[in-house]
């Protein structure tokens, strides 16, 4: 006598957001150019075709990932005149959370790929830089955009490097206070 097992029950949406973590992780971790769908559905448990019926191809996918991770576009909320002092008390002892890691991670990564730096160049473009340069604003807002988002992302490399930065919390407010001035120097000039 057989035993019937009623299947499980299909939930799209978790689905979906197991397949989206799993890419997160496999794109934080390898290169674009390393990883296949066949080893995102592994990870979840489900089918390569599932994937595909989810996200199309492999550069939707990584795009869908590039937009769940933080965008940057937090930079812009609050108010302009203390922009320096809460960026870079957030960089420093805050850390950049999950969300901004991986998505740093999965950038650094993606710089052996021509495929993945174009659509990171681009949505960076689109989701970041553009929004971010027009909130400066003036003549060489781009400029400016380019500089505060250099300095926030070289420390906030460095304090993962260093796991935050070896410095006694003396230190730390000085080096947020050095890290506002320069921030709100950019943002201002």
């Amino acid at each position: 006598m057989f035993c019937h097992v009623a299947p499980r029950p299909r939930n799209a949406e978790a689905t979906r957001a197991a397949i989206l973590a799993a890419a997160r992780e496999r794109f934080a971790r390898e290169s674009y150019d390393d990883v296949g769908m066949r080893d995102i559905a592994g990870d979840v448990g489900v089918d390569a075709a599932l994937v595909s019926r989810y996200f199309g191809s492999k550069e939707e996918l990584f795009l869908t990932v590039l937009d769940s991770c933080a965008n940057g576009r937090d930079l812009m909320d609050g108010e302009r005149a203390d922009f320096g002092r809460r960026v870079a008390r957030d960089v420093i002892f805050e850390g950049g959370g999950e969300g901004k890691l991986k998505k740093l991670l999965i950038m650094l990564r993606s710089i052996g790929s021509a495929k993945a730096m174009e659509l990171v160049q681009r949505t960076g473009s689109e989701s970041f830089f553009d929004p971010f340069a027009a909130w400066i604003g003036g003549e060489d807002g781009a400029v400016r955009a380019r500089l505060a988002a250099a300095t926030i992302m070289g420390m906030a490399v460095s304090r993962e490097i260093t796991a935050g930065f070896g410095l006694t919390p003396a230190e730390c407010e000085r080096l947020a206070d050095r890290m506002a001035l320069i921030l709100q120097n950019i943002i201002d000039n």
